[in-house]
């Protein structure tokens, strides 16, 4: 199979659906791509009912593109990250890796297009995070759930308005920013630097203002991070964690519990915001993107400093925090539900408190002079124990 062959199938996958986001390549399965997160089958001629492990390595191949490195990492490490360009129609995440002595390769399409904070319409609090001047902040949440497109947005505002150098250390290089009032020096790792702690222990010696680290993977990055943090810089990171509270606890859980006073301390006065983002599916087709977000104001940090109680969990703080931009995820939940943009049935699926969820959905339908219940009209049964008193 040559290039020109891989380039016209992957042609043939990105043009099958609407909203791909996945190209899927997997022994015994027809070639698959991802829409609206939906896993569709590719019709091709002549037909593929079954990629054989030969075709899926063949293919692999290909993706690496005789790069000894990669080679080297999959065969060591079982897998392998690398970028791939559809010259003139897309570039992918290529993600590659072995199952059961077998090859897989998934590509995520990358928007060629930067995002702005307008066109995805994200909340305020976004607007505020491109103020800040020092600091971490966190976007987290699973993989898939659009992280890097929320960071591209963040990043762009900020080089729309300041005359500062941003550095990005990225896995690999998705959106390709270009300079505006900001000067732009973005890092792929395996080309650029080869871990994420050493491209942003050199990064520190690169006189940026904001850097970018694609994700916080382990103690030492997480370490570096702060220290940047702590020295004037302003750090943005992802994690794949859940909602706040867990984003605050995997990042205690990466260090021994002699530190764990130290990191608090560290963490109280760096962390400026976390995200936490979902994609939720949209009524009518699509996806709509549900977001946590925590501020910093004194009570977080006491929290981040002594640990959650009770009355007195992120949660409840972030609820109390809607006037400084907070929201929490059942909150936005409701707000997108009272939009029409999701149903009642995914509104409460998605919840992190169902009872919260119910009660505001009751709100939004009793608003809207919408029966809140399916019971019918109550009455009072004249008739109960009477027939008892006769016999």
């Amino acid at each position: 199979m040559r290039k020109q062959e891989i380039d016209y199938i992957l042609e043939k996958m990105l043009d099958s659906h609407e909203n791909v986001s996945d190209l899927n390549i997997t022994m015994g399965k027809p070639f698959q791509v991802e829409s609206s997160g939906q896993l569709i089958s590719v019709a091709m001629e002549p037909p593929v009912r079954s990629l054989t492990p030969f075709q899926t390595e063949i293919f692999a191949l290909n993706l690496i593109n005789q790069d000894r490195r990669l080679t080297e990492i999959l065969l060591a490490q079982g897998s392998c990250d690398s970028s791939y360009e559809l010259p003139g129609k897309a570039r992918f995440r290529v993600n590659i890796f072995s199952q059961r002595g077998n090859f897989t390769c998934i590509l995520r399409k990358l928007e060629t297009r930067i995002p702005t904070l307008q066109d995805m319409d994200l909340p305020e609090a976004f607007k505020k995070m491109a103020e800040e001047k020092n600091g971490i902040i966190l976007v987290t949440g699973a993989t898939g759930s659009g992280k890097s497109t929320s960071l591209a947005a963040l990043l762009d505002d900020i080089n729309e308005k300041k005359s500062v150098h941003i550095v990005t250390l990225e896995d690999p290089v998705e959106f390709s920013h270009p300079h505006k009032m900001a000067t732009f020096n973005q890092r792929e790792m395996g080309n650029d630097f080869d871990t994420f702690s050493s491209g942003l222990r050199a990064a520190l010696r690169q006189a940026p203002k904001v850097i970018l680290v694609g994700e916080m993977r382990d103690r030492e990055t997480v370490e570096i991070g702060l220290s940047a943090a702590e020295t004037g810089h302003l750090v943005l990171s992802t994690l794949h964690t859940v909602d706040a509270g867990q984003t605050i606890n995997r990042i205690l859980g990466m260090f021994s519990t002699e530190e764990e006073t130290q990191i608090r301390i560290r963490l109280a006065d760096t962390v400026r915001w976390i995200v936490c983002q979902r994609l939720l599916p949209k009524e009518g087709g699509g996806r709509v993107a549900a977001f946590e977000i925590m501020g910093s104001n004194l009570r977080v940090k006491d929290t981040i400093l002594h640990g959650e109680a009770e009355g007195k969990t992120y949660y409840e703080i972030i609820q109390a925090g809607k006037a400084f931009g907070m929201i929490t995820f059942d909150d936005f939940i409701v707000e997108l539900f009272s939009k029409g943009l999701i149903s009642e049935e995914t509104a409460k699926a998605y919840a992190s408190n169902k009872g919260i969820v119910g009660r505001g959905i009751d709100s939004v339908k009793s608003s809207k002079g919408q029966a809140t219940t399916d019971l019918g009209k109550l009455e009072v049964d004249k008739d109960y124990g009477r027939s008892a008193k006769r016999s």
